[in-house]
Order: structure tokens, then sequence, then C-alpha cells
């Protein structure tokens, strides 16, 4: 197999092969499993609803022409000829001139179209009201099918399963939906300078860290993590370690053995499986520059930079996307998804144009202005510029920093 070796391509193109990867097959889930899915099957309606014409608020059902004019100089008087039950189909028409009392989710009789609120009436006697606010057609009246029409698409494939999604499949009576089903991950962490966190380190050693992280991650976002432990900078080791993984997940991440030195594995344990291919090897994004990205048997293989903040940028930039995209979302890699706050930058912040520069932001709020976005700075080494930090602020391959005082949006991670 040939392939170019740390031949850097942009962070929209390393995006764009990853897109390749197809999403995964769905599965049948209970409407309880639903929370944060994504739907693999649309769901047509099999029935309007709501079912009939309800009112929306406590108040009198009555046909809204015959409050036209009505306000509290000018009020109109109907006589109230029924007060309906809420679960039961009033069988008595409203003629002109009537109005019905009626609850909240109350169905409307024939011959009225409104309901007008109990706060905007008075009872002049036994069956008079005073009607002090004109009404139009449809106002304060959930209408038949106004949610879901029978037959007609209620939630399509694709749709992220928010709690509202789920209250809707609720009324529709969905007991039961396919969702794309959740990506086994397996997560490798390689270099013989590592210990697990039991241990005490040497010194030249350091405890594993990043399989950790990577973890918590790709369970944060609906991915289901495996680690297999430790491995040893041995090509037979990464190799059998590598080739397990593959068979038992959807997506492998390798943490360490990226970059370009005489321990790195990584694309000769991929050459060795065979059914495989090296889609790129390093990537203009800062931190996070020595990235891999392969494919074997038809599953995405991805070597993470073992400097620990370089890892955490990739898989937020990168990785949680391809597993949100994995399980449907439509929407997986738009930025406009991603949780912002606007911040003014309390300093200049430099940057090399070509790459795609995420810097780590502390937030310092004020009051009556935008909080102050205060970069934190330091070697993708460290822990302390993630732990400081709220979020990210991403600076354009094509810009040479920000400037002190610009408004940036802060991604909160």
């Amino acid at each position: 197999m040939s392939h170019g070796f740390f031949t850097i391509i942009s962070r929209p193109q390393f995006e764009a092969l990853l897109k390749e990867f197809q999403p995964l097959e769905g599965e049948r889930c209970s409407l309880s499993e639903a929370a944060g899915r994504v739907l693999a099957e649309s769901l047509p309606a099999p029935h309007d609803w709501p079912l009939l014409d309800r009112s929306c608020m406590d108040g009198f059902a009555l046909n809204a022409r015959d409050s036209f004019g009505a306000g509290e100089a000018n009020p109109a008087y109907l006589e109230c000829t029924a007060t309906l039950s809420i679960d039961v189909v009033p069988d008595t028409p409203i003629n002109p001139g009537e109005c019905a009392r009626i609850a909240t989710g109350g169905v409307l009789p024939e011959g009225a179209d409104a309901v007008v609120m109990v706060e905007h009436t008075g009872e002049m006697d036994g069956t008079t009201i005073e009607i002090r606010k004109s009404v139009a057609p449809g106002e304060n009246v959930m209408l038949r099918g106004e949610d879901a029409r029978q037959g007609q698409v209620a939630l399509a494939a694709g749709t992220v399963m928010r709690p509202q999604e789920i209250g809707l499949a609720a009324a529709l009576g969905f007991q039961e939906m396919t969702l794309a089903r959740h990506p086994r991950v397996g997560i490798l962490s390689t270099g013989d300078e590592l210990v697990g966190i039991r241990h005490t380190p040497r010194p030249g050693q350091v405890r594993d860290v990043n399989s950790h992280t990577v973890a918590a991650l790709v369970a944060q976002a609906g991915g289901i993590p495996t680690r297999y432990g430790l491995v040893r900078d041995e090509l037979e080791s990464l190799t059998e370690a590598l080739a397990l993984a593959v068979a038992e997940n959807d997506v492998v991440l390798l943490s360490g053995g990226s970059s370009v030195g005489v321990r790195d594995l990584t694309v000769q344990a991929l050459d060795a499986l065979g059914d495989s291919t090296v889609l790129a090897h390093g990537v203009a994004l800062s931190p996070g520059k020595p990235t891999i990205l392969g494919r074997a048997s038809g599953k995405a293989v991805l070597g993470l930079p073992g400097q620990v903040t370089s890892a955490l940028v990739v898989m937020h930039v990168q990785i949680l996307p391809l597993l949100r995209h994995l399980q449907g979302d439509p929407r997986a890699f738009a930025t406009g998804r991603r949780p912002v706050v606007q911040a003014e930058l309390a300093r200049n912040v430099a940057s090399k144009p070509g790459r795609e520069d995420y810097v780590r932001i502390r937030l310092e709020p004020r009051p009556g202005a935008l909080p102050l976005a205060h970069p934190v700075l330091g070697k993708s080494g460290l822990l302390r510029t993630m732990v400081q930090s709220h979020g990210l602020a991403a600076i354009p391959a094509d810009s040479e920093g920000l400037d002190q005082g610009r408004v940036i949006d802060v991604w909160i991670v």
C-alpha cells in the first residue's frame, strides 16, 4: 500500500473523509431508550393529533363572530348553555349568541371555533356571560391534526430525539421505533512509558490519562467505549491489539503513535491488517496536527496525538462529530450546533496562517457586559490548560490571530 506519510491536509478535507463513513444500521428500541438518539426510520402519524379541536385554556367556547368588537368598555353578552366535561365529546352544538364553559383540554362543541379565557369574562347571572375581549377563529384552540396529520410523517428519519420529540411520539402511541445504533468504540493507549493509574510512575513514566478522557467523551457523544488497555511500542503487539479492536468495534481510537518518530507504529500496524488504508496522516489543526485517519474492514481507525490536550481538542473537533454522524445525525459536523457564548477577548492571540487553531479560553463574568475571554496558554502535554478553561475559540486557517477587544464565540466544552 502506498500513502503519503505526514502530508498535512486541511481540517475541512479531513472532515470530508470522515463523512464518507456511512451511518450505522438501525435497531428497534423502546421509547424509554430514545432520549438523545437519532431516528433511523420515519414515524408516520397513525391518526390525527389532536384527535379533535381542543381548548388550550379554561374559559368559554364560542363562535368568534359573537365576540367581534367586544372589550372592557363594550362587552358582549352570551348565554352559557352547557358546562363541558373534559373527557366527553359534546353532542349539543353552540348556536349564535351562545357559549359553553370549557376546561383546558376539553373538546370544542360543534359551532364553536374559539375560546375566550375565563380572565376576560364575567358572570352576570346564572347563565349570562359577559365577554370582555374579542377572539379570532382558532384562538386558544388546538386544532385537530395541528401537531400531526394521519398518514403524514410526524418525525422524519434523522431526527434527534429530544424530550419534545419523545413527547410527540408518546402522544401518537409509539412504544417502539427504529433508532440508529450506538457506535462501539475501541480505545487503545500505546507507549512503553505508560503505566496504569494504580501504579506509581518512575522517572520517564506517566500514568495513562488519554484512554480515560477519551472514553468519557465517547460516552458523552452516545458511543459505547471499550478500553483495551496499554499496548507496547512493538509492531506485533500493536497489530494484534488493533486487529481485535477492529473486529469488535465500529470505530477504533489509538492514543499515541501518531507523530513522526522511530517508535510510532500506528501506520505500520494499519498496513499489517491487510484490508486497510491510510486516508490521512496529519491535519492542519493546532493542537492536534499529527492525527491519523485510516480505514480497516470499512471501519474508521484514528490515531490520536499522545499529548493529552491535543487528543482532547481532536476529540471535540473531529471525532465526536464523527460519532454523531455514525448515529445518523444529519447536522453532526455543523458548527452551529456547538454550545457557544459570546465574549470579549482579553488580549491579542497570535496564530500561524495555514492551520486552524483552537485556543483554550477561561471566561470571566462581568456585570452588564459580555464575559471577558482569557486565553489559557500552555504546552499541549499539560492538563492545566483544559482544566482551567471553560471552552475553545477557533482561529481560522487564513487568519494571523485575534485582536484584543474582539467579540468571539467561545465553544463551551
